[in-house]
């Protein structure tokens, strides 16, 4: 994908339907506990500004992003939460505006970035379409942890393809994050979208497989759910083994999510 023009205006559209789930919310509903221990839905909100900021400075001033990553490697353990209880200590309307401004001023500059570029990041350096998808998955995925605080069920749109091919490309990343050496070989992932389309990647006869509905594999990959409560299925023991540590995000090993019903 070398023009980001098509993932920055699903990253729109997601951050668009983001910001109507929490544009009204009272000062109560902002503090709601969500899935993720320890944050409220403002902290959700607040790291994704945060992200945002980070991701802008990226692509306008890498050597400046240098420091960034310095304080990234300074505190591993920490740096996150922190940048999300900084926001979430904001009054609600100051830390919305926040994020608005900011994802905006990051969509402008990946717009206006010249062809080919690449912007450093915490990983591998990303190009533009990169940078968009990364963001549109962290939208989506932080999100979802919004609606279910909230106990909103989302609509599931085509723009989960965004993250099911983000969650895809990852796979390497996710065994080698864990210790683990890649399979050589390619996988087959089958997915379902909403609409009902069949969403493909990788060789039709590979040995190693999974399928099922795409916000399955999308919840997996972003460790949203627990793999026990998804539909999805492996066909060979590296498949299997993958979806069991899936993650489509930078970082340490995610710690995942309790099944359905774990502790109650």
């Amino acid at each position: 994908m070398s023009d980001p023009a098509a993932v920055l205006d699903d990253l729109r559209s997601e951050s668009e339907e983001l910001d109507e789930l929490v544009g009204e919310l009272s000062p109560e509903q902002w503090a709601s506990p969500t899935p993720a221990a320890g944050w409220s839905v403002a902290h959700q909100i607040a790291h994704l500004a945060w992200t945002d900021r980070a991701a802008l400075i990226a692509v306008t001033d890498p050597e400046g992003f240098a420091a960034e990553v310095e304080t990234a490697f300074a505190a591993p353990d920490s740096f996150v939460d922190e940048g999300a209880h900084e926001g979430a200590a904001l009054p609600p309307a100051e830390l919305l505006a926040r994020w608005r401004a900011g994802r905006d001023r990051l969509q402008q500059a990946l717009r206006e970035a010249p062809a080919g570029s690449r912007f450093p990041w915490y990983g591998p350096s990303m190009s533009a379409p990169s940078m968009a998808t990364a963001r549109l998955m962290e939208t989506w995925a932080h999100g979802q942890d919004i609606a279910d605080a909230l106990g909103v069920t989302r609509r599931p749109t085509v723009r989960l393809a965004q993250v099911a091919r983000i969650g895809v490309r990852t796979r390497d990343f996710a065994f080698g994050v864990h210790g683990l050496t890649p399979p050589a070989e390619p996988f087959r992932v089958e997915l379902t979208g909403p609409d009902g389309e069949l969403w493909t990647y990788g060789p039709e006869d590979a040995a190693q497989k999974v399928a099922g509905p795409a916000l399955d594999f999308c919840l997996l990959v972003t460790q949203r759910a627990h793999r026990g409560d998804l539909s999805l299925r492996a066909q060979g023991q590296d498949a299997d083994r993958w979806l069991d540590i899936a993650q489509a995000f930078a970082g340490p090993p995610g710690k995942g999510r309790e099944p359905r019903g774990a502790g109650a």
